[in-house]
């Protein structure tokens, strides 16, 4: 069965409702397995969503004629 695609902001929604629900403590250990795995795979789909992000992000940048270039985004660590 194909999982929803979810955007981004719909799947942090989710991961947070998820980690209250857990620092509740209201569920057996079966449904909170359930939902520990859940986020777990929400949280991999967010970085993954990030990381794609920032892959497209770029940094505009004065070169040495005093022209705007684009250059790919790289953090500073």
């Amino acid at each position: 069965m194909a999982e929803k695609k979810l955007t981004f902001e719909q799947a942090m929604d989710r991961l947070e409702a998820i980690v209250g629900q857990l620092e509740a403590g209201d569920h057996p250990l079966d449904e909170s397995l359930a939902l520990y795995e859940e986020g777990a795979k929400l949280m991999k789909q967010c970085v993954t969503m990030l990381d794609k992000a920032e892959q497209k992000v770029k940094k505009l940048r004065t070169d040495e004629n005093g022209e705007l270039t684009e250059a790919p985004f790289v953090p500073k660590e």
